[in-house]
């Protein structure tokens, strides 16, 4: 793992039904390992997003604006580990995550979290809230050759006061590369017609938790999600 940390990269997401994982992984061992935590291999993420009142964060995004951020905290359930993080795309497309050890989930207002918060981002923590849980469990392989760590979420929850969303029959993987190259899981993508999108999980939450918020440019991908996650095999 220390290898493919790859805190400045390229991501590629692929959405697809659940009953594919299961055809697709066996297919996978030649050319990736698994990682394994004491045994687990499906490890449960906790993660609470921030954002401006007016979820400033959530409009750049939903306007296909470049330059933007996210910033969340993280719990790794399994090993008790949690992060403040901070996502950065930048106008060429790449991803950069810059990230502090901090186990409390509210510990966003603190003074090492201020100043990590406006060293990182153009935002200060006087102006972010919590806006929203994006919970789910998450296979991690590590490409055997190349540097590449491919993420694969199920599970997938979202809530926020009172309301709930979930995605139970919905995959969502992730591609993280230093530069984009063909892979054995990009090419098996492929094999099994499953286009890349780019529908992010706060986006996804959002869009389905909050009532008023802009979702034009989302529509299409929203439809696609809700029938994937209708989907009865």
């Amino acid at each position: 793992m220390d290898s493919v940390k790859l805190m400045n990269r390229t991501e590629r997401k692929f959405i697809f039904p659940i009953h594919h994982l299961f055809q697709i992984l066996p297919l996978l061992l030649q050319d990736y390992k698994i990682l394994d935590v004491n045994g687990v291999r499906l490890s449960r993420y906790e993660s609470l997003y921030y954002d401006t009142p007016d979820l400033h964060m959530y409009h750049m995004h939903h306007n296909g604006r470049m330059n933007r951020y996210k910033i969340r905290h993280r719990h790794y359930v399994e090993n008790g580990l949690g992060f403040i993080e901070v996502k950065h795309k930048n106008n060429k497309g790449r991803t950069n995550k810059k990230r502090i050890a901090e186990t409390e989930k509210q510990a966003l207002y603190d003074e090492k979290a201020a100043k990590f918060i406006r060293k990182s981002t153009p935002f200060e923590v006087s102006n972010l809230q919590p806006v929203i849980w994006s919970n789910y469990s998450r296979v991690t392989l590590v490409n055997k050759r190349l540097a590449e760590r491919v993420t694969i979420d199920t599970q997938i929850d979202f809530s926020f006061d009172d309301k709930t969303a979930n995605f139970n029959k919905l995959v969502i993987a992730e591609v993280k590369q230093e530069n984009k190259f063909p892979s054995a899981f990009t090419d098996m993508m492929k094999t099994f017609h499953i286009q890349p999108g780019s529908m992010s999980k706060y986006c996804m939450g959002i869009s389905s938790i909050y009532d008023h918020v802009k979702t034009n440019n989302f529509k299409q991908k929203l439809s696609l999600l809700s029938k994937i996650a209708s989907y009865d095999n």
